[in-house]
C-alpha cells in the first residue's frame, strides 16, 4: 500500500510494515513501520501521521468489504533492526578483545588443535 498507492508520504524512504496488531474489537491497528534510510525515520513517521486520514481511507478502499469498520491506524518505529546492529557491534568488539595474543602457537595452548 505505501509502495504503490500512498508513495508520496514515504518520501522516497524504503518502507517496510514490520508488524500489525489490531486490537479485540477491531477499533485500533498499530503498524510497527521499518524505514531506511534510518536518518529519515523521523521524518516519515511524522509524515504519516499527519495523513492518518488518507492511510485509513486507502485502506478502507482496501478492505473495506471484509470489515464492517476500518480500524484507526497507529504508528510506530520499529527499531528492532537498530537493536540487532548495536549487538552485532558488541559481539565483534568481544570477538577483537578474544583475539590470541602475539606470537601464540597451537602448541602452546593444549586443547587447541591445528586445521
Amino acid at each position: 500500500m505505501f509502495q504503490r498507492e500512498l508513495k508520496e508520504l514515504t518520501l522516497g524512504a524504503m518502507l517496510s510494515v514490520t508488524i500489525a496488531r489490531v486490537s479485540s474489537d477491531l477499533s485500533v491497528a498499530k503498524f510497527y513501520l521499518s524505514i531506511f534510510p534510518e536518518s529519515k525515520a523521523a521524518e516519515v513517521l511524522d509524515n504519516i501521521n499527519k495523513n492518518k486520514v488518507a492511510v485509513r481511507f486507502t485502506l478502507g478502499k482496501r478492505i473495506g468489504k471484509q470489515l464492517r469498520i476500518v480500524p484507526e491506524p497507529a504508528f510506530f518505529i520499529d527499531d528492532s533492526l537498530g537493536y540487532l546492529e548495536n549487538i552485532d557491534g558488541l559481539l565483534a568488539d568481544e570477538r577483537k578483545a578474544m583475539t590470541r595474543p602475539e606470537g601464540w602457537q597451537a602448541q602452546d595452548d593444549p586443547n587447541a588443535y591445528e586445521d
